[in-house]
């Protein structure tokens, strides 16, 4: 079995192709039957034996793999271009293929914060978390790729528990804030507005509000969700589709959804610019694909940011962390060179699955023949002495013939394998 990791980042890949790449959660489960299907598609019966797993975040897409045949990585690559409708070409140079330990020594670094935009930041986990949920209920996950993934969550919690890898982070919800305030010298004059009612939502609105904004509105596609969230910041909900009507009123706008298609365009936001006569407007964008036209961001008194752009603020504390990534890449490795002791003890299991199933033939001739001389009325001394002669005659059956038929450096080798196999203990 072949397991493998392909996918891009916010290293490889800028975010107008990230977000072509990019999977909604409503094609996740499709996405995992459709893997499975495209690894097989050359064998029926190795259709069923693959696994598959996506990872689709604002930073990055992977598709986690284990499956058999030599070009596993290849067909995995050649997958996302054809799930997205996109250039090969243009796709491959932008994505990382990994194979075996280095796709485990991946996940296990996703989940624990070490290939996060924010180093150690901990949403990351959560969302891998979700991500298996969802495999798992696609049956996408067999035994490899649960196991791989239960101990990259139990990997993450080692990693955050026994080093500071997250004490010096800085959150996109901060950076934001941080550069709020080189718009507007006081948020606390300031009409907050945020899109959507996610995690990331929450988390930014969470640092927004510690700063006493003038007032704090939820827009969400449901009402129920968003006044539930606002609720908790003394803010207020609106309906999605209120927006055309009502953004003109916010200074600070933070929109982070799950659609496949911006919700605020360039006209709306030319519109609001003329209508708040030219007061500047601060807008982050941290959904993928963008929920803000990239063209809003050549307006005047607009100032429009992503979520590449806030990657150089969140680089504070860099040097600090240095020594906690050190030693949580040390636990990592560790806990890699442990399961590939495992994946290796599993390519095994077929050769001792056989074994058993052809000593139990054996052991039950021999077993048939002794009840057969019991019902004639023979002693029962010697019939047990039969049956034990019987087994391990058919038992070292094979190992003779095979000794015997071999010549040269086969036989030596055999010759010094065959006692080590058949060495007992007293």
């Amino acid at each position: 079995m072949q397991l493998s990791a392909v996918g891009l980042n916010h290293t490889t890949a800028p975010l107008s192709l990230r977000e072509k790449v990019a999977f909604s959660p409503e094609q996740i489960a499709q996405a995992v039957v459709a893997a499975r299907a495209w690894f097989g598609r050359d064998d029926n019966v190795a259709r069923h034996g693959n696994e598959a797993a996506i990872l689709s975040t604002c930073n990055r897409t992977e598709l986690y793999a284990a499956c058999t045949g030599a070009n596993a990585i290849d067909s995995t690559a050649h997958f996302l271009a054809d799930f997205h409708k996109l250039s090969y070409t243009d796709l491959r140079p932008h994505l990382y293929t990994l194979p075996q330990d280095n796709a485990v020594r991946h996940a296990f670094r996703v989940a624990s914060g070490l290939d996060s935009m924010v180093i150690g930041e901990p949403q990351i986990l959560g969302q891998m978390k979700d991500a298996v949920r969802q495999a798992e209920a696609a049956g996408g996950l067999g035994t490899y790729l649960h196991q791989m993934f239960q101990r990259s969550f139990a990997v993450a919690k080692e990693v955050r528990t026994t080093t500071e890898i997250g004490a010096h982070s800085v959150s996109m919800a901060a950076a934001a804030v941080r550069l709020s305030q080189r718009i507007f010298d006081k948020i606390a004059d300031q009409h907050v507005l945020f899109i959507g009612a996610g995690e990331m939502i929450e988390l930014c609105a969470t640092h927004f509000a510690a700063q006493n904004p003038k007032s704090l509105t939820i827009a969400n596609r449901t009402l129920e969700r968003g006044e539930s969230l606002a609720h908790r910041f003394s803010g207020k909900a609106i309906r999605l589709a209120d927006l055309p009507q009502q953004l003109a009123q916010f200074d600070i706008i933070v929109s982070c959804t799950a659609s496949s298609l911006p919700i605020i365009g360039l006209g709306l936001v030319e519109r609001v610019v003329k209508a708040r006569k030219h007061r500047p407007i601060f807008m982050v964008d941290l959904a993928v694909p963008r929920d803000i036209e990239p063209e809003v961001a050549k307006l005047d008194d607009v100032f429009l940011y992503t979520v590449d752009d806030l990657g150089t603020v969140v680089q504070t504390g860099l040097e600090n962390r240095q020594a906690a990534v050190a030693q949580a890449e040390a636990i990592i490795e560790t806990r890699v060179q442990s399961f590939m002791h495992w994946v290796d003890g599993r390519a095994v299991v077929p050769v001792i699955q056989d074994l058993h199933e052809s000593s139990e033939q054996l052991r039950l001739i021999e077993l048939e023949r002794a009840r057969k001389m019991l019902a004639r009325g023979e002693d029962i001394d010697a019939v047990l002495e039969a049956l034990s002669k019987g087994i391990t005659a058919k038992f070292l059956h094979g190992p003779q013939q095979a000794l015997h038929q071999a010549s040269g450096d086969e036989r030596a080798r055999l010759a010094t394998l065959l006692p080590q196999l058949f060495r007992t203990k007293r």
